[in-house]
């Protein structure tokens, strides 16, 4: 009859300690009023309890630290921080002791130990201790992989690993809408919100633009010459809450010449969002590149580079149209017409020739209109005819205009 050895057990120890910032303790206070039985009894123990505030004992305050009891929740843009440490448990000095620490995720292993060296001899009752970090950039599940190997005084060669698998889970969950005003600037709405259970402070919230655009932030507001957050001085966001960025984009002058360039443009750039948690932990996130749908213009652009915001009753006023060939290969010769609506009067000559317009070129026009209806009136009625394909383009809603009516002098 055959009987397996019994199991060797191994002269080292491991022990993997996830390393996170302390918590405030909070206690549940117990009390009642002076004419039930305890009488001030309740009361009496929450004073002389140490973990509780002076004055304020019967509110869920603490002035003491508390440690981790357990794992914890780790968050995508997180640092992962992990004491490891191998003890010596026998009565033997122990010889070649490598400690090696990686981990496993869906996509890849990662090497985490700070040394791929050999200790050369631990003795009894001693410890090797390594401390591991490693910022968190995926989600799901993760595995700290750690193994052992080393000689014992009788020359043979022991090893052994153990696994310690945790989850990574999505901290803020992030939105965003892209606005394509005529003037080739972009507008990007970023919405976003904490899907954690704890707050989050805000240290920043920027968007880095791709290499044909600058970047305005419209996040704050001009008070008495500074410049004041428009979500206020505390930059808390609460659990579940969610904050709305918004950004304005405009084209270099390098490109916003370059008319087809511009248009086909749908990367825009990345959002970095960096966030603090608990004692300051420290958590950063920056999005893929971010995409929009490129605007269709058609053949022919026509956009207002100039427009009064408000203008007076049945008086002249003047705006500045510009006019772009989108074709990449087609010379157009263009005829404009000036079409009256109910409040809008176009003054000038309609059906004028404005020549020929070459592939991606612009030309400006100075037009003079007026209205006869008050309050916020739209400026429409603009055609553009190209001679060459007997095609026509019709512009409606071009842009509004606040009409008031002017000042009468009243004569004593």
């Amino acid at each position: 009859m055959e009987v397996n050895p019994p199991k060797q057990e191994h002269l080292l120890a491991l022990k993997v300690m996830r390393l996170t910032k302390p918590t405030l303790f909070t206690n549940i206070p117990v009390t009642c009023e002076e004419k039930d039985l305890p009488g001030d009894l309740f009361n009496q123990l929450m004073r002389d309890d140490p973990s509780t505030v002076r004055g304020a004992e019967i509110l869920m305050l603490g002035e003491m630290l508390t440690l981790p009891q357990n794992f914890g929740n780790i968050f995508l843009g997180e640092t992962f921080s992990s004491y490891i440490s191998v003890h010596n448990d026998s009565n033997q000095i122990v010889k070649d002791i490598l400690v090696k620490a990686d981990l496993q995720t869906s996509s890849q292993r990662l090497n985490l130990s700070a040394s791929n060296a050999a200790v050369a001899e631990l003795k009894p009752d001693c410890c090797i201790d390594d401390v591991i970090h490693h910022e968190v950039k995926e989600i799901g599940t993760h595995i700290l992989v750690c193994a052992v190997s080393y000689t014992t005084q009788g020359g043979e060669k022991m090893y052994f690993r153990k696994f310690f698998k945790f989850q990574v889970l999505k901290p803020l969950d992030v939105k965003t809408k892209f606005y394509n005003a005529e003037t080739d600037e972009v507008f990007l709405e970023a919405q976003i919100q904490n899907i954690t259970t704890s707050p989050m402070f805000m240290e920043k919230v920027s968007l880095e633009p791709s290499i044909m655009y600058n970047v305005t932030e419209l996040n704050s507001v001009n008070q008495a010459g500074e410049c004041v957050s428009t979500f206020g001085s505390r930059a808390y966001l609460q659990p579940m809450d969610t904050r709305q960025y918004l950004y304005c984009l405009k084209p270099k002058k390098e490109f916003a010449e370059k008319v087809g360039i511009i248009k086909g443009v749908t990367v825009i750039g990345k959002l970095d969002i960096v966030w603090k948690t608990n004692l300051g932990e420290r958590g950063r996130l920056q999005t893929s590149q971010l995409q929009r749908m490129a605007p269709g213009y058609g053949d022919v652009r026509l956009s207002l580079e100039a427009i009064p915001d408000t203008v007076n009753l049945e008086e002249p006023f003047h705006v500045t149209c510009k006019i772009t060939n989108c074709s990449s290969e087609r010379t157009m010769d263009l005829v404009l017409e000036m079409c009256n609506t109910s409040s809008i009067h176009w003054c000038g000559i309609s059906g004028r020739q404005l020549g020929k317009l070459h592939p991606s070129s612009s030309l400006c026009l100075a037009l003079t209109l007026l209205s006869s209806v008050q309050g916020l009136q739209s400026v429409s009625g603009l055609r553009i005819t190209d001679t060459f394909l007997k095609r026509t383009y019709e512009y409606d809603d071009i842009a509004q205009v606040c009409v008031v009516s002017s000042a009468v002098k009243v004569e004593s």
